[in-house]
């Protein structure tokens, strides 16, 4: 192993040719396989919480807790690739990612999978930042957007393959092998990183590590998830257990901000939000990808339990969503460093604000291409989502920075999804029970509608009144389902709109962030 002894050794020349490629496709692959396991358990929700005997409610824990775990260990990137290496660490991190994903699939109950779940995100956080860094570092400075460009096309199609892929998998074998997927496909990339990048490690040097903060860290986002994952069963603030879980969540966030600020090797370098572009541009994709990535659990588990959709069905409806997206990702790289980042990002949350406009006007009777043409169509934003955000976050920053602040911004994105995820199956599950209290109102012997629809189902199935009402009582549920959906939805919409001027606090960068962000990365 070839490790520089010295922080100031020159760093090493551009990959070219035909090592350039499978670096590429190797480095891809990791970021593929973690991105990937943020949403290939979508659908697979229902058999995993059936085959496993837990509410779908608890089966979703399967998707936040991975999320959550995933953005704690994200800002230990900077610490652990100064200590290890950027290359040993990026390997190792692939590597027990094989492990956890393999302990996934062998787990025999929840509690064995949650644990493995957590460990997986653990391994996990540091692979994406350390994905953006190792790729950029391959490219020429002059090529970053396109290496950016890359990665996010990389980080788009994970998200989107995930359901279909998850669906035909669960359909066809066992939801374990959504999880033993990840074996292949882990050993090739670690193998083929390390052949390429072994002589091409990063200076290392022994830094203290904030155990403080790591430790106000994890409780506050522990507090913070477990309570908005149980908030809807334990019927929030009335529940003694949520109460103290949101006092531990404040004035653990206190504790770990005021800590952080003062510490003078924080876990967490919170310095960087006295940046505008940082600031901006972080809250704006944080929000925008918890928006996102919470309809993205929501629509295919609505469609598996009231549209009987299989799992496989309802994954492939999602899968449109990566046809523009890798279409245009590659068009976005050429021409982001002749545009503005702002434009560009506030057409793609126009975009998205239009998608779910669209959706918001579903019916129960809703056919497969009513579903499919928004998610098609929101692969024109994805394409134009992470990129320019991506370059607005980094932009300004001097090259020392731009580990932390890719880091940093991760960890808000990636938690923000968590928090997305549950806040979404909150929302609709209220919007629903709401819904559902409004239709059944006007449900009487005394209204004649009521009666004739009764009088409906009887005469149309042959069935006595008591089935009947059964069968009314289904249609209802459904309704109410749908129409409290259609207002997850509209919401979604408003958000997106409303977090548009965020984008504008920023500044244009003269130089953009790809030379920065190439420079950082070497």
């Amino acid at each position: 192993m070839s490790t520089p002894t010295s922080p100031a050794a020159a760093p090493p020349p551009p990959l070219a040719g035909g090592q350039l490629i499978l670096a590429t496709f190797a480095v891809a692959l990791a970021t593929f396989m973690v991105v990937l396991d943020s949403s290939i358990a979508n659908v697979a929700i229902p058999t995993i919480s059936g085959n496993l005997g837990v509410s779908i409610d608890e089966g979703t824990w399967v998707i936040t807790v991975f999320a959550a775990s995933n953005a704690v260990a994200v800002p230990l990137t900077g610490w652990l690739t100064q200590r290890i290496g950027q290359i040993k660490l990026f390997v190792g991190a692939i590597l027990l990612f094989v492990l956890a994903s393999w302990l996934c699939g062998l787990a025999p109950s929840l509690g064995i999978l949650l644990f493995a779940r957590v460990l997986q995100g653990i391994v996990a956080g540091p692979l994406i930042p350390l994905s953006q860094a190792v790729l950029l570092g391959s490219y020429p400075r002059e090529k970053s957007s396109m290496a950016l460009s890359l990665w996010a096309m990389t980080a788009v199609v994970g998200p989107i393959a995930g359901p279909a892929l998850g669906g035909w998998i669960t359909d066809s074998y066992s939801w374990s092998w959504i999880f033993y997927i990840n074996i292949p496909i882990g050993l090739f990339a670690a193998f083929t990183v390390w052949g390429i990048y072994r002589h091409r490690e990063t200076a290392t040097r022994k830094l203290p590590i904030d155990t403080v903060g790591l430790t106000l860290l994890v409780i506050w986002v522990a507090a913070l998830q477990i309570m908005l994952d149980k908030g809807r069963d334990l019927d929030w603030f009335n529940s003694t257990t949520i109460v103290v879980l949101g006092l531990v969540a404040i004035v653990g966030f206190a504790a770990f901000f005021i800590w952080e600020i003062t510490d003078a090797h924080p876990v967490i370098d919170l310095s960087l939000f006295k940046g505008r572009n940082f600031t901006g541009g972080t809250i704006a994709i944080s929000i925008g990808y918890g928006v996102f990535f919470g309809n993205l659990v929501l629509l295919p588990q609505w469609m598996q339990e009231y549209l009987g959709y299989r799992s496989v069905d309802a994954g492939l409806v999602t899968a449109p969503l990566g046809i523009f997206a890798v279409i245009l990702a590659p068009i976005i790289g050429r021409i982001m460093p002749r545009s503005d980042a702002r434009i560009m990002a506030t057409v793609a949350f126009v975009f998205f604000a239009f998608c779910f406009v669209l959706r918001s006007h579903y019916t129960v009777y809703v056919d497969t291409w009513t579903l499919v043409l928004p998610t098609l169509l929101q692969g024109i934003p994805m394409a134009l989502f992470f990129t320019p955000l991506t370059m607005i976050i980094l932009s300004g920053l001097p090259p020392e920075k731009i580990p932390a602040a890719a880091g940093l911004s991760n960890f808000v994105r990636i938690f923000c999804g968590a928090i997305g995820t549950s806040i979404a199956g909150t929302a609709w599950n209220n919007r629903t029970i709401l819904h559902h209290a409004q239709l059944t109102e006007v449900a009487n012997p005394y209204n004649p509608t009521y009666e004739q629809s009764i009088s409906g189902f009887q005469s149309m199935f042959g069935v006595p009144a008591s089935t009947a009402r059964a069968m009314f009582g289904l249609n209802v549920d459904n309704q109410a389902a749908m129409l409290g959906l259609n207002d997850v939805f509209w919401a979604s919409a408003v958000i997106f709109i409303m977090i548009i001027p965020l984008i504008w606090i920023t500044q244009r960068s003269k130089s953009g962030a790809g030379g920065a962000a190439a420079a950082g990365a070497h």
